[in-house]
């Protein structure tokens, strides 16, 4: 099957799974989507949701959260990843809004990926679930994903994405990468995966990927 055909019958498959693709982190604006997202960086979804309403009860706006005290912060979302670090993005953020931006979030990627903590995968979920741009936003997930159904070469996030708005139409972008992250959460994990049985990895998953995972999740055997 040519890869356009498969990306074509993926896509199919996934907007019958999951025919609504709503936001995973809480959030009331874009202002706190975007902080979220931030905080989401090698953590979980369901993590940041349980620490943002103590975050947004503490501060509940830009001038606040740019006059706080980063660890101040830090002890607000202590049990997220990278804590101290998030913290101090989170303040200079938001003072930055508040000095280049009138307290508003940019609608540009440049804008965006300007600002402290923001990378382009957190400008791109930005920029379409709350400006409505077509963006892929490729983490890890979906990068493990598109790999193991051979989809793109696995090279790097930036080839993933690449190749993903290759096979895909724009107007898809912003529900299919929602979608993905759906589907690997529920059917298709980084460890212990059934290829056999995911409902597309059984058909589209490249053999030979599936045998180098294998060997890269070996543990070594010890010496007697």
């Amino acid at each position: 099957m040519r890869r356009a055909e498969k990306a074509d019958r993926i896509r199919a498959q996934l907007e019958a799974l999951y025919p609504d693709t709503p936001i995973p982190l809480d959030h009331t604006d874009t202002f706190s989507l975007l902080i979220s997202v931030l905080l989401s960086a090698q953590t979980t979804d369901k993590k940041v949701n349980e620490v943002t309403p103590s975050l947004w009860a503490a501060y509940p706006d830009v001038p606040s959260l740019a006059a706080a005290d980063p660890d101040a912060v830090r002890a607000v979302i202590r049990e997220i990843g990278l804590a101290p670090t998030k913290a101090r993005n989170v303040v200079k953020l938001s003072q930055q809004l508040l000095d280049l931006h009138d307290g508003q979030v940019p609608e540009t990627f440049e804008e965006l990926e300007a600002l402290p903590g923001v990378g382009h995968k957190t400008a791109s979920v930005v920029m379409s679930q709350a400006f409505g741009v077509p963006a892929f936003a490729v983490d890890t997930h979906i990068h493990r994903l598109a790999w193991r159904w051979g989809l793109t070469s696995g090279k790097s996030v930036e080839k993933t994405e690449a190749d993903l708005k290759k096979l895909n139409p724009p107007e898809t972008w912003n529900g299919l990468h929602l979608r993905i992250i759906f589907f690997g959460r529920e059917y298709c994990p980084a460890r212990r995966h059934d290829w056999s049985e995911c409902p597309i990895c059984s058909w589209a998953g490249v053999g030979v990927r599936q045998s180098e995972e294998a060997r890269r999740h070996r543990r070594p055997t010890r010496r007697r």
